[in-house]
């Protein structure tokens, strides 16, 4: 059995190349540079698929059809929409929607056309690995001293020591929430979504076309209002490797896919 992991930036991925095994492979498809190789013994093709729906969509289309992955998992950051989500907190994507697809009167307003669905799952398997995987990491943070990890006041700003793990609905559009009105109409519209980003519900949408297993998780970065941008910086090279790294390997190590 082979995982991909995919990413949208290289801040996300970096950190599992450093871990694959010394006999790592490229590939260059489609401007994209995929990395086979091995991580705790597991096979696993890792690969940036760049940021929105079209760039994810074709990234997981070449894993299926090229390298013949069994199960796709999506990592990266998010902008936080329910209340109960905070930055630093863990979402596990159950369900998507493309919060920016509308073709009405045609269709109902984000219905994939000929598709006739708008809401997709993940695979339930996944999920439960990962969520042990986030529970081990979590319990880690309170028994452990991460200062020499990650500066002491980036610890403080995020409140790391209170990160909590969220399962729900995720929704997707190419667009990067950074104002306060736009992060009101989206939880007007979606008042259950946890978490918004660019390319989860993308995914979701390839893999129920191919029948594939998959999974999203997300670490909230910012809330999506006229904070984003700094948060989202800060948050992306000082603490998400470290949240997304712990949380995989540990899934990698303990949930064994290969049979």
């Amino acid at each position: 059995m082979t995982l991909g992991i995919i990413a949208a930036l290289p801040q996300e991925i970096a950190v599992f190349l450093e871990k694959m095994s010394s006999s790592m492979k490229q590939c260059t498809i489609g401007q994209r540079v995929f990395y086979q190789g091995k991580i705790y013994n597991q096979d696993c093709v890792i690969v940036l698929a760049r940021i929105g729906k079209v760039a994810a969509s074709a990234t997981c289309t070449t894993l299926i059809q090229t390298f013949g992955v069994d199960r796709i998992i999506f990592t990266g950051l998010a902008g936080g929409l329910h209340p109960s989500v905070n930055i630093g907190d863990i979402v596990i994507g159950t369900h998507f929607c493309q919060h920016d697809l509308n073709a009405e009167p045609l269709f109902p307003r984000y219905e994939v056309p000929l598709l006739g669905k708008s809401i997709f799952s993940s695979d339930h398997t996944l999920n439960t690995a990962l969520h042990h995987s986030s529970l081990a990491f979590t319990h880690s943070l309170n028994t452990s001293d991460l200062s020499h990890l990650i500066p002491p006041h980036i610890i403080d700003n995020f409140k790391l020591k209170q990160i909590q793990i969220h399962q729900g609905l995720i929704i997707s559009g190419d667009q990067f929430i950074h104002e306060d009105n736009a992060v009101t109409d989206l939880q007007n519209r979606f008042p259950d979504a946890l978490c918004t980003e660019m390319e989860g519900a993308a995914i979701a949408q390839i893999a129920e076309e191919y029948q594939l297993p998959f999974a999203v998780i997300r670490i909230i970065s910012d809330k999506a209002n006229h904070k984003a941008t700094e948060d989202f910086s800060t948050f992306l090279t000082k603490v998400a490797p470290f949240i997304s790294s712990n949380i995989l390997f540990n899934f990698l190590q303990n949930h064994n896919f290969a049979l």
